[in-house]
């Protein structure tokens, strides 16, 4: 049966499975224990917080550091819990061990060779609690768009009941989200859902994700914060300009106007500290009036600057 995704705020764990990550602020955020340790245990407060609060989509990755250990140990800690919907990436590989200064810190591969070892490493992990496990930042020129062989295996994941899909990144989205929704396995499409980066910044992929919305497939948005470029002390002024008429946070303003798109499905918050989670989830009662939503609007950049300014955002 298709995946039906807990509608509203999730949580992603991009910000708490490894010690170095590009969001601002993560000084005062994490501080100096960034020990296996400690994000272990901060990870695993984070998910009782959301949990608490009625979020049932989790979102990890491969190149996430630990996350996908982080959250299968919370899994196995909690057997009590069967509501979630738990999601996964393949596509990029984590190599900075532990460090927030190493040369790289992940490096991308589509090639079936790595989706056969990662769906491994991930399997290990999570097992039979993996309902979604998606290609990890598509791009018009991915092989993953054209790999038949990869397809096959893809489809044959399917069959056997892990939904498959795939998440965005770049200024050029929308054209890889529409290559995507062409990409079929004996006649059918492959991908259920869509995992791409929109907020108040960048909003180009918004009409390619209501394409893939009407088409059938579940849209998940990432970076609905901007890597902290929408939360104060950053926030733009009529963003803080919203947010003091609301009464909430720039962070809950921000994921309210993604969460006020028709098409998406699941906004993903990726809150480092409980209290930045309880902030973000006053989003999903939060209410934006037109003249609110079309001063947000405003502040959308060229997608080509605005991805220029996150390849320079330095990993803390």
């Amino acid at each position: 049966m298709p995946l039906t995704l807990p509608q509203g705020l999730g949580f992603g764990l991009a910000a708490v499975g490894r010690p170095g990550y590009i969001n601002l602020g993560r000084e005062t955020d994490l501080g100096d224990d960034r020990s296996v340790a400690s994000l272990r245990r901060r990870t695993h407060d984070l998910l009782d917080a959301a949990y608490a609060s009625g979020v049932r989509y989790f979102d990890a990755a491969r190149s996430y550091g630990r996350s996908e250990e982080f959250l299968a140990g919370w899994l196995t800690a909690r057997p009590e819990i069967e509501d979630v919907t738990v999601g996964s990436k393949w596509g990029y590989t984590y190599t900075a061990d532990w460090s927030t200064d190493a040369e790289k810190h992940e490096v991308k591969d589509h090639t079936l060779a790595t989706y056969e070892r990662q769906r491994a490493e991930t399997d290990a992990l999570l097992g039979d609690r993996l309902d979604l496990y998606q290609i990890h930042s598509v791009t018009p020129d991915s092989p993953a768009l054209t790999d038949k062989d990869l397809h096959a295996r893809l489809a044959e994941a399917a069959a056997g009941g892990v939904t498959v899909g795939f998440s965005t990144s770049g200024p050029a989205q929308a054209d890889a989200i529409r290559a995507a929704l062409a990409v079929t396995v004996d006649g059918a499409p492959l991908f259920r859902t869509v995992q791409s980066t929109y907020n108040a910044l960048e909003t180009s992929a918004g009409p390619a994700l209501a394409e893939a919305r009407d088409a059938g497939l579940s849209v998940i948005v990432k970076e609905g914060m901007a890597n902290g470029r929408l939360a104060a002390p950053h926030a733009p002024d009529a963003l803080r300009a919203v947010a003091e008429e609301t009464g909430l946070g720039c962070d809950a303003v921000a994921l309210a106007l993604v969460l006020r798109q028709p098409w998406a499905d699941v906004v993903l918050s990726g809150a480092a500290t409980v209290a930045q989670l309880g902030s973000n989830l006053d989003a999903a009662t939060a209410v934006l009036d037109d003249g609110q939503a079309a001063r947000l609007a405003a502040l959308a950049e060229d997608p080509r600057a605005y991805w220029e300014r996150r390849g320079q955002l330095p990993w803390h």
